[in-house]
Protein backbone atom coordinates (compact mmCIF):
# COMPACT_ATOMS: atom_id res chain seq x y z
CA UNK A 1 0.00 0.00 0.00
CA UNK A 2 1.21 3.65 -0.36
CA UNK A 3 0.17 7.00 0.52
CA UNK A 4 0.96 9.92 -1.73
CA UNK A 5 -0.79 12.69 -0.02
CA UNK A 6 1.37 13.00 3.03
CA UNK A 7 4.34 16.17 3.59
CA UNK A 8 6.33 17.50 6.49
CA UNK A 9 8.89 20.61 5.79
CA UNK A 10 11.88 18.63 5.37
CA UNK A 11 10.82 15.70 3.83
CA UNK A 12 11.97 16.45 0.33
CA UNK A 13 15.58 17.42 2.71
CA UNK A 14 15.87 13.75 3.94
CA UNK A 15 14.95 11.60 0.96
CA UNK A 16 17.61 14.11 -1.15
CA UNK A 17 19.92 12.74 1.56
CA UNK A 18 19.07 9.19 2.28
CA UNK A 19 16.83 8.49 -0.76
CA UNK A 20 14.92 5.26 0.04
CA UNK A 21 16.56 4.36 3.04
CA UNK A 22 14.37 7.10 5.38
CA UNK A 23 10.82 6.17 6.80
CA UNK A 24 8.82 8.06 9.19
CA UNK A 25 7.78 5.48 11.70
CA UNK A 26 5.58 5.50 14.76
CA UNK A 27 2.95 7.72 15.37
CA UNK A 28 3.63 9.86 12.54
CA UNK A 29 1.99 7.11 10.50
CA UNK A 30 -0.38 5.98 12.97
CA UNK A 31 -1.81 9.49 13.31
CA UNK A 32 -1.88 9.89 8.94
CA UNK A 33 -4.28 6.82 9.00
CA UNK A 34 -6.49 8.69 11.73
CA UNK A 35 -6.69 11.89 9.84
CA UNK A 36 -4.92 13.72 12.82
CA UNK A 37 -2.18 16.11 12.93
CA UNK A 38 1.51 14.49 14.50
CA UNK A 39 3.31 16.82 15.83
CA UNK A 40 6.58 15.38 15.93
CA UNK A 41 8.11 13.22 13.15
CA UNK A 42 10.03 10.20 14.05
CA UNK A 43 12.55 9.34 11.45
CA UNK A 44 14.36 5.38 11.05
CA UNK A 45 17.26 5.72 8.40
CA UNK A 46 18.61 2.38 7.73
CA UNK A 47 22.00 1.45 5.67
CA UNK A 48 24.27 4.31 7.13
CA UNK A 49 26.10 4.55 9.99
CA UNK A 50 25.29 7.10 13.24
CA UNK A 51 28.73 8.74 12.04
CA UNK A 52 27.48 9.18 8.30
CA UNK A 53 24.52 10.29 9.44
CA UNK A 54 25.81 13.31 11.83
CA UNK A 55 27.96 14.04 8.92
CA UNK A 56 25.40 14.65 6.52
CA UNK A 57 22.85 16.58 8.48
CA UNK A 58 25.54 18.58 10.78
CA UNK A 59 25.85 20.99 7.90
CA UNK A 60 22.07 21.81 7.39
CA UNK A 61 21.34 21.80 11.41
CA UNK A 62 21.68 21.53 14.85
CA UNK A 63 22.90 17.96 15.56
CA UNK A 64 22.30 16.13 19.18
CA UNK A 65 23.63 12.67 19.37
CA UNK A 66 21.72 11.55 22.19
CA UNK A 67 23.50 7.86 22.61
CA UNK A 68 25.89 6.66 20.10
CA UNK A 69 25.04 2.57 21.19
CA UNK A 70 21.68 2.84 20.74
CA UNK A 71 21.19 5.06 17.21
CA UNK A 72 19.50 8.21 18.60
CA UNK A 73 19.90 11.76 17.07
CA UNK A 74 18.13 14.96 17.44
CA UNK A 75 17.73 16.87 14.44
CA UNK A 76 17.15 20.86 14.44
CA UNK A 77 16.72 22.62 11.37
CA UNK A 78 14.70 25.79 10.98
CA UNK A 79 13.14 25.73 14.88
CA UNK A 80 11.79 22.17 14.24
CA UNK A 81 13.41 18.67 15.95
CA UNK A 82 13.06 15.40 14.46
CA UNK A 83 14.41 12.39 16.54
CA UNK A 84 15.97 10.22 14.03
CA UNK A 85 17.12 6.50 14.99
CA UNK A 86 18.77 3.39 13.04
CA UNK A 87 17.23 0.36 13.32
CA UNK A 88 17.63 -1.42 16.80
CA UNK A 89 17.74 -4.26 18.33
CA UNK A 90 17.48 -5.37 22.12
CA UNK A 91 19.72 -7.51 24.37
CA UNK A 92 19.24 -8.74 27.62
CA UNK A 93 20.15 -6.54 30.29
CA UNK A 94 22.75 -7.57 33.14
CA UNK A 95 21.30 -7.89 36.51
CA UNK A 96 24.10 -5.54 37.84
CA UNK A 97 23.47 -2.93 34.75
CA UNK A 98 20.61 -0.05 36.18
CA UNK A 99 17.72 0.86 34.10
CA UNK A 100 14.12 0.80 33.64
CA UNK A 101 14.20 -1.69 30.70
CA UNK A 102 14.49 -5.29 30.99
CA UNK A 103 16.93 -5.06 28.11
CA UNK A 104 20.13 -2.68 27.01
CA UNK A 105 19.41 -1.25 22.90
CA UNK A 106 21.94 -1.68 20.32
CA UNK A 107 22.05 0.07 16.77
CA UNK A 108 22.27 -1.95 13.79
CA UNK A 109 21.93 -0.25 10.18
CA UNK A 110 21.30 -3.01 8.53
CA UNK A 111 18.44 -5.03 10.99
CA UNK A 112 15.57 -5.85 8.67
CA UNK A 113 12.93 -3.29 8.76
CA UNK A 114 10.20 -5.56 10.15
CA UNK A 115 12.87 -6.51 13.67
CA UNK A 116 12.87 -3.18 14.35
CA UNK A 117 9.28 -2.20 14.00
CA UNK A 118 8.81 -5.68 16.02
CA UNK A 119 10.51 -4.26 19.06
CA UNK A 120 7.54 -1.36 19.56
CA UNK A 121 5.06 -1.34 21.80
CA UNK A 122 1.97 -1.54 20.06
CA UNK A 123 0.97 -2.58 16.63
CA UNK A 124 -0.98 0.67 15.72
CA UNK A 125 2.83 1.87 16.29
CA UNK A 126 4.46 -0.97 14.31
CA UNK A 127 3.77 0.72 11.23
CA UNK A 128 6.63 2.58 8.90
CA UNK A 129 6.33 4.92 5.93
CA UNK A 130 8.80 5.54 2.99
CA UNK A 131 9.32 8.49 2.12
CA UNK A 132 10.96 7.97 -1.27
CA UNK A 133 7.78 6.78 -2.79
CA UNK A 134 5.19 6.46 0.05
CA UNK A 135 5.48 2.36 0.47
CA UNK A 136 3.45 1.71 3.95
CA UNK A 137 4.53 -1.74 5.78
CA UNK A 138 2.69 -2.89 8.05
CA UNK A 139 3.52 -6.34 9.21
CA UNK A 140 1.74 -6.68 12.59
CA UNK A 141 -1.67 -5.24 11.15
CA UNK A 142 -1.86 -2.35 12.59
CA UNK A 143 -4.19 -0.43 9.94
CA UNK A 144 -6.68 -2.82 11.34
CA UNK A 145 -6.31 -1.69 14.89
CA UNK A 146 -6.21 1.62 14.16
CA UNK A 147 -9.72 1.31 12.16
CA UNK A 148 -11.21 -0.56 14.97
CA UNK A 149 -9.50 2.33 17.61
CA UNK A 150 -8.05 -0.49 19.12
CA UNK A 151 -4.14 -1.03 21.54
CA UNK A 152 -2.61 -4.37 21.13
CA UNK A 153 0.63 -5.60 21.92
CA UNK A 154 3.31 -5.99 19.08
CA UNK A 155 5.08 -8.47 20.90
CA UNK A 156 3.90 -9.73 24.16
CA UNK A 157 6.73 -11.83 24.85
CA UNK A 158 8.91 -8.59 24.66
CA UNK A 159 6.00 -6.32 26.20
CA UNK A 160 7.29 -6.59 29.71
CA UNK A 161 10.55 -5.70 28.95
CA UNK A 162 9.97 -1.53 29.07
CA UNK A 163 7.69 -0.51 32.07
CA UNK A 164 6.91 2.37 30.63
CA UNK A 165 4.92 1.19 28.07
CA UNK A 166 1.96 0.37 30.83
CA UNK A 167 2.33 4.18 31.64
CA UNK A 168 1.86 4.61 27.65
CA UNK A 169 -1.32 2.21 27.22
CA UNK A 170 -2.59 4.26 29.47
CA UNK A 171 -2.17 7.31 27.61
CA UNK A 172 -2.71 6.05 24.16
CA UNK A 173 -6.23 5.20 25.64
CA UNK A 174 -6.74 8.64 26.95
CA UNK A 175 -5.42 10.81 24.39
CA UNK A 176 -6.24 8.59 21.14
CA UNK A 177 -9.38 7.27 23.02
CA UNK A 178 -8.29 3.58 22.02
CA UNK A 179 -9.86 0.61 23.42
CA UNK A 180 -6.82 -1.60 25.36
CA UNK A 181 -6.95 -5.32 24.25
CA UNK A 182 -7.57 -7.21 27.48
CA UNK A 183 -4.33 -9.22 27.44
CA UNK A 184 -2.80 -5.46 28.23
CA UNK A 185 -4.38 -5.16 31.61
CA UNK A 186 -2.91 -8.94 32.79
CA UNK A 187 0.64 -7.71 31.42
CA UNK A 188 0.62 -4.63 32.99
CA UNK A 189 -0.24 -5.94 36.40
CA UNK A 190 2.49 -8.02 36.31
CA UNK A 191 5.35 -5.22 35.77
CA UNK A 192 7.69 -3.40 37.90
CA UNK A 193 7.50 0.21 37.69
CA UNK A 194 10.14 1.36 40.61
CA UNK A 195 12.63 1.84 37.71
CA UNK A 196 11.05 4.34 36.09
CA UNK A 197 12.54 7.88 36.32
CA UNK A 198 10.46 10.57 37.56
CA UNK A 199 10.90 12.39 33.82
CA UNK A 200 9.52 10.06 31.84
CA UNK A 201 6.42 9.58 35.28
CA UNK A 202 5.99 13.62 34.50
CA UNK A 203 5.74 13.76 31.08
CA UNK A 204 3.21 10.73 30.45
CA UNK A 205 0.55 11.89 33.08
CA UNK A 206 1.37 15.41 31.81
CA UNK A 207 0.59 14.25 28.53
CA UNK A 208 -2.60 12.72 29.67
CA UNK A 209 -3.65 15.88 31.54
CA UNK A 210 -2.69 18.37 28.58
CA UNK A 211 -3.79 16.14 25.34
CA UNK A 212 -6.66 13.83 26.54
CA UNK A 213 -10.33 14.98 25.22
CA UNK A 214 -11.10 13.54 28.72
CA UNK A 215 -8.05 12.81 31.00
CA UNK A 216 -10.49 10.51 33.51
CA UNK A 217 -9.89 7.77 30.74
CA UNK A 218 -6.10 8.09 31.21
CA UNK A 219 -6.53 8.41 35.20
CA UNK A 220 -8.32 5.35 35.27
CA UNK A 221 -6.37 3.63 33.22
CA UNK A 222 -3.62 4.39 35.76
CA UNK A 223 -5.72 2.84 38.04
CA UNK A 224 -6.90 -0.17 36.46
CA UNK A 225 -3.04 -1.22 35.64
CA UNK A 226 -1.16 -0.47 38.90
CA UNK A 227 0.25 2.44 38.04
CA UNK A 228 -2.00 4.56 41.32
CA UNK A 229 -0.57 1.65 43.34
CA UNK A 230 3.30 1.76 42.74
CA UNK A 231 3.78 4.98 42.07
CA UNK A 232 0.57 6.99 43.62
CA UNK A 233 -0.19 5.53 46.75
CA UNK A 234 -1.83 8.67 47.83
CA UNK A 235 -3.59 8.76 44.70
CA UNK A 236 -4.71 5.17 45.06
CA UNK A 237 -6.03 5.83 48.69
CA UNK A 238 -8.86 7.90 47.32
CA UNK A 239 -10.05 4.76 45.69
CA UNK A 240 -10.66 3.26 48.63
CA UNK A 241 -12.40 6.36 50.29
CA UNK A 242 -16.20 6.65 50.44
CA UNK A 243 -17.89 10.31 50.29
CA UNK A 244 -21.38 11.13 51.85
CA UNK A 245 -23.97 9.70 49.28
CA UNK A 246 -25.91 12.71 50.00
CA UNK A 247 -23.42 15.76 49.22
CA UNK A 248 -21.63 13.60 46.64
CA UNK A 249 -24.48 11.93 44.78
CA UNK A 250 -21.98 10.55 41.59
CA UNK A 251 -21.14 7.10 41.49
CA UNK A 252 -19.37 4.97 39.60
CA UNK A 253 -20.64 2.34 36.98
CA UNK A 254 -20.70 -0.26 40.33
CA UNK A 255 -22.00 2.19 42.26
CA UNK A 256 -19.11 3.01 45.06
CA UNK A 257 -19.57 6.96 45.87
CA UNK A 258 -15.23 7.07 46.04
CA UNK A 259 -12.76 9.90 46.59
CA UNK A 260 -11.42 8.48 43.04
CA UNK A 261 -14.57 8.99 41.15
CA UNK A 262 -15.70 12.03 42.19
CA UNK A 263 -11.75 13.59 41.48
CA UNK A 264 -11.64 12.00 37.89
CA UNK A 265 -14.91 13.67 36.66
CA UNK A 266 -13.52 17.08 38.47
CA UNK A 267 -10.66 16.70 35.95
CA UNK A 268 -12.61 16.41 33.56
CA UNK A 269 -15.06 19.55 33.91
CA UNK A 270 -11.60 21.25 35.15
CA UNK A 271 -10.27 20.43 31.52
CA UNK A 272 -13.41 21.60 29.98
CA UNK A 273 -13.01 24.73 31.50
CA UNK A 274 -9.29 24.92 30.26
CA UNK A 275 -10.67 24.88 26.99
CA UNK A 276 -13.41 27.01 27.24
CA UNK A 277 -11.26 29.99 28.35
CA UNK A 278 -8.20 29.21 25.69
CA UNK A 279 -5.83 29.09 28.87
CA UNK A 280 -1.99 28.87 27.87
CA UNK A 281 -0.60 25.11 28.92
CA UNK A 282 1.63 25.96 31.65
CA UNK A 283 -1.83 27.36 33.69
CA UNK A 284 -3.96 24.68 32.24
CA UNK A 285 -1.54 22.22 33.69
CA UNK A 286 -1.98 23.60 36.90
CA UNK A 287 -5.61 24.04 36.90
CA UNK A 288 -5.93 20.08 35.89
CA UNK A 289 -3.32 18.89 38.77
CA UNK A 290 -4.97 21.07 41.06
CA UNK A 291 -8.19 19.21 40.39
CA UNK A 292 -6.32 15.99 40.51
CA UNK A 293 -4.95 16.53 44.10
CA UNK A 294 -7.61 18.72 45.68
CA UNK A 295 -9.00 15.84 47.34
CA UNK A 296 -5.74 14.00 48.29
CA UNK A 297 -6.60 14.59 52.31
CA UNK A 298 -9.46 13.35 52.28
CA UNK A 299 -8.08 9.62 53.31
CA UNK A 300 -6.15 10.03 55.57
CA UNK A 301 -9.32 12.58 57.89
CA UNK A 302 -12.27 10.68 56.24
CA UNK A 303 -14.60 9.65 59.41
CA UNK A 304 -18.70 9.55 60.59
CA UNK A 305 -20.32 12.14 62.44
CA UNK A 306 -23.40 13.03 63.68
CA UNK A 307 -24.62 15.83 61.74
CA UNK A 308 -28.67 16.93 60.65
CA UNK A 309 -30.00 13.87 62.55
CA UNK A 310 -28.26 11.80 60.68
CA UNK A 311 -24.32 10.37 60.30
CA UNK A 312 -22.76 11.85 57.80
CA UNK A 313 -18.98 11.02 55.83
CA UNK A 314 -16.70 14.09 56.56
CA UNK A 315 -13.30 15.21 56.11
CA UNK A 316 -12.94 18.29 57.69
CA UNK A 317 -9.37 20.05 56.86
CA UNK A 318 -8.68 18.07 54.16
CA UNK A 319 -7.72 20.77 52.35
CA UNK A 320 -4.69 21.96 54.60
CA UNK A 321 -3.96 18.15 54.94
CA UNK A 322 -3.88 18.29 50.93
CA UNK A 323 -1.18 20.46 50.74
CA UNK A 324 1.25 18.61 52.97
CA UNK A 325 0.72 15.36 50.93
CA UNK A 326 0.88 16.98 47.66
CA UNK A 327 4.14 18.60 48.75
CA UNK A 328 5.53 15.09 49.26
CA UNK A 329 4.48 14.03 46.01
CA UNK A 330 5.85 16.84 44.63
CA UNK A 331 8.81 16.27 46.58
CA UNK A 332 9.67 12.38 45.08
CA UNK A 333 8.02 13.46 41.90
CA UNK A 334 10.68 16.27 41.28
CA UNK A 335 7.83 18.94 40.13
CA UNK A 336 8.71 22.78 40.44
CA UNK A 337 8.33 24.43 37.23
CA UNK A 338 7.41 23.41 33.69
CA UNK A 339 7.70 25.80 30.81
CA UNK A 340 9.24 28.75 33.07
CA UNK A 341 5.42 28.45 34.82
CA UNK A 342 6.21 28.03 38.80
CA UNK A 343 3.11 25.09 38.44
CA UNK A 344 4.10 23.64 42.54
CA UNK A 345 3.56 27.13 44.04
CA UNK A 346 0.10 27.84 42.24
CA UNK A 347 -0.68 24.24 42.41
CA UNK A 348 -0.25 24.44 46.27
CA UNK A 349 -2.02 27.56 46.61
CA UNK A 350 -5.09 26.11 44.76
CA UNK A 351 -5.37 22.85 46.99
CA UNK A 352 -5.48 24.87 49.98
CA UNK A 353 -7.92 27.16 49.70
CA UNK A 354 -9.95 25.20 47.22
CA UNK A 355 -12.94 25.65 49.62
CA UNK A 356 -12.39 29.41 49.90
CA UNK A 357 -14.83 30.53 47.58
CA UNK A 358 -17.50 28.53 48.56
CA UNK A 359 -17.11 30.07 51.85
CA UNK A 360 -17.62 33.76 50.37
CA UNK A 361 -20.40 32.91 48.50
CA UNK A 362 -21.91 31.12 51.92
CA UNK A 363 -21.28 34.44 53.33
CA UNK A 364 -22.41 36.37 50.17
CA UNK A 365 -24.63 38.88 51.84
CA UNK A 366 -22.27 40.13 54.66
CA UNK A 367 -18.52 39.74 53.21
CA UNK A 368 -16.40 42.88 52.22
CA UNK A 369 -13.69 43.63 50.04
CA UNK A 370 -11.06 42.53 52.91
CA UNK A 371 -11.98 38.77 52.31
CA UNK A 372 -11.65 38.69 48.70
CA UNK A 373 -8.16 41.03 49.05
CA UNK A 374 -6.55 38.35 51.40
CA UNK A 375 -7.85 34.93 49.16
CA UNK A 376 -6.29 37.03 46.35
CA UNK A 377 -2.93 37.80 47.80
CA UNK A 378 -3.42 33.83 49.53
CA UNK A 379 -3.45 32.62 46.15
CA UNK A 380 -0.71 35.53 44.68
CA UNK A 381 -3.44 36.76 42.18
CA UNK A 382 -4.42 33.14 40.41
CA UNK A 383 -7.80 34.36 40.94
CA UNK A 384 -9.58 32.63 37.78
CA UNK A 385 -7.66 29.41 38.17
CA UNK A 386 -9.37 29.57 41.42
CA UNK A 387 -12.78 29.80 40.53
CA UNK A 388 -12.30 27.12 37.85
CA UNK A 389 -11.02 24.70 40.29
CA UNK A 390 -14.18 25.94 42.44
CA UNK A 391 -16.76 25.22 39.61
CA UNK A 392 -15.22 21.75 38.31
CA UNK A 393 -15.35 20.47 42.22
CA UNK A 394 -18.87 21.29 42.10
CA UNK A 395 -19.50 20.43 38.78
CA UNK A 396 -17.64 17.09 39.81
CA UNK A 397 -20.89 15.82 41.21
CA UNK A 398 -22.27 14.34 37.96
CA UNK A 399 -21.57 12.86 34.61
CA UNK A 400 -22.96 15.93 32.70
CA UNK A 401 -20.31 18.08 31.17
CA UNK A 402 -20.38 21.90 31.73
CA UNK A 403 -21.38 24.73 29.11
CA UNK A 404 -20.44 27.24 31.20
CA UNK A 405 -19.59 28.98 34.82
CA UNK A 406 -22.73 28.34 37.10
CA UNK A 407 -23.84 31.35 38.84
CA UNK A 408 -21.43 30.75 41.90
CA UNK A 409 -18.66 31.32 39.76
CA UNK A 410 -20.33 34.01 37.70
CA UNK A 411 -20.59 36.01 41.35
CA UNK A 412 -17.30 35.29 42.21
CA UNK A 413 -15.49 36.46 39.05
CA UNK A 414 -17.63 39.64 38.99
CA UNK A 415 -17.36 40.58 42.97
CA UNK A 416 -13.41 40.30 42.08
CA UNK A 417 -14.10 42.74 38.98
CA UNK A 418 -16.42 45.28 41.01
CA UNK A 419 -13.56 45.72 43.89
CA UNK A 420 -11.09 45.56 41.27
CA UNK A 421 -8.74 42.96 42.42
CA UNK A 422 -5.83 41.67 40.21
CA UNK A 423 -2.50 40.43 40.62
CA UNK A 424 -1.52 43.91 40.07
CA UNK A 425 -3.20 45.73 42.77
CA UNK A 426 -2.81 43.25 45.47
CA UNK A 427 0.80 43.69 44.79
CA UNK A 428 2.14 45.19 48.26
CA UNK A 429 2.14 48.87 47.87
CA UNK A 430 5.06 49.49 50.64
CA UNK A 431 8.37 48.11 49.81
CA UNK A 432 11.96 47.68 51.87
CA UNK A 433 13.31 50.27 50.33
CA UNK A 434 10.72 53.18 51.23
CA UNK A 435 11.13 51.93 54.98
CA UNK A 436 15.03 52.16 54.23
CA UNK A 437 14.24 55.88 53.50
CA UNK A 438 12.29 56.27 56.75
CA UNK A 439 15.82 55.29 58.43
CA UNK A 440 14.25 51.44 58.53
CA UNK A 441 17.37 48.70 58.93
CA UNK A 442 17.14 45.46 56.72
CA UNK A 443 16.41 42.84 59.12
CA UNK A 444 13.87 41.17 61.51
CA UNK A 445 11.76 44.02 62.42
CA UNK A 446 11.63 45.80 59.03
CA UNK A 447 10.22 42.42 57.67
CA UNK A 448 7.99 42.65 61.00
CA UNK A 449 6.68 46.18 59.78
CA UNK A 450 6.09 44.75 55.79
CA UNK A 451 4.03 42.31 56.51
CA UNK A 452 1.81 44.65 59.19
CA UNK A 453 1.73 47.27 55.94
CA UNK A 454 0.39 44.87 53.77
CA UNK A 455 -2.57 43.69 56.37
CA UNK A 456 -3.37 46.93 56.79
CA UNK A 457 -3.36 47.34 52.70
CA UNK A 458 -5.49 44.11 52.34
CA UNK A 459 -7.74 45.48 55.03
CA UNK A 460 -8.31 48.75 52.78
CA UNK A 461 -7.19 50.68 55.65
CA UNK A 462 -4.64 52.08 52.58
CA UNK A 463 -4.73 52.42 48.62
CA UNK A 464 -1.92 54.32 47.41
CA UNK A 465 1.60 54.56 47.73
CA UNK A 466 1.46 58.23 49.67
CA UNK A 467 -0.83 56.55 52.18
CA UNK A 468 1.00 53.83 52.62
CA UNK A 469 4.03 55.80 53.32
CA UNK A 470 1.96 57.82 55.99
CA UNK A 471 0.56 54.85 57.62
CA UNK A 472 4.64 53.27 58.32
CA UNK A 473 5.68 56.31 59.44
CA UNK A 474 2.53 56.50 62.03
CA UNK A 475 3.97 52.75 62.38
CA UNK A 476 7.33 53.81 63.70
CA UNK A 477 6.00 56.90 65.51
CA UNK A 478 3.86 54.68 67.89
CA UNK A 479 7.39 52.13 68.20
CA UNK A 480 9.48 55.00 68.80
CA UNK A 481 7.10 56.29 71.80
Amino acid sequence: MKIQDFNFPEKNFFIEKFGGDVYAVGGYVRDLFRKKSSREVDLLIRKHSVDNIVKMLRPQGKVDLVGKSFGVIKFTVEGRTYDIALPRSDVPRPAEVPGHKNFIIHADPDLPLERDLKRRDFRCNSMALRLADGEVFDPFDGMKDIKKSLLRMTDEDAFPNDALRVLRAARFASVLEFTLDLSIYAAARRIDLSGLSVERINEELFRILLDSPRPSIGLEHFFILGVLEQLYPELYAMTLTLQDSVFHPEKDAYGHHTVWHHTRLTVDQACRFSRMFDLIPARKLSLLLAALFHDIGKPHLTRWDYKKDRMVITSQGHDVKGVDLAKKNFDRFKIFSWNGFYIRRTVLFLIKCHHRPSELWNNRDTVTKKAFNRLAAEIEGEIELLVYLDAADRAGRTEKPVEKLDREAVWLLDKFKEFNITQETIRPLIQGRDLIKLGVEPGRRMGRILKKLYALQLDNEFETHEEGLKAARKILSEEDG
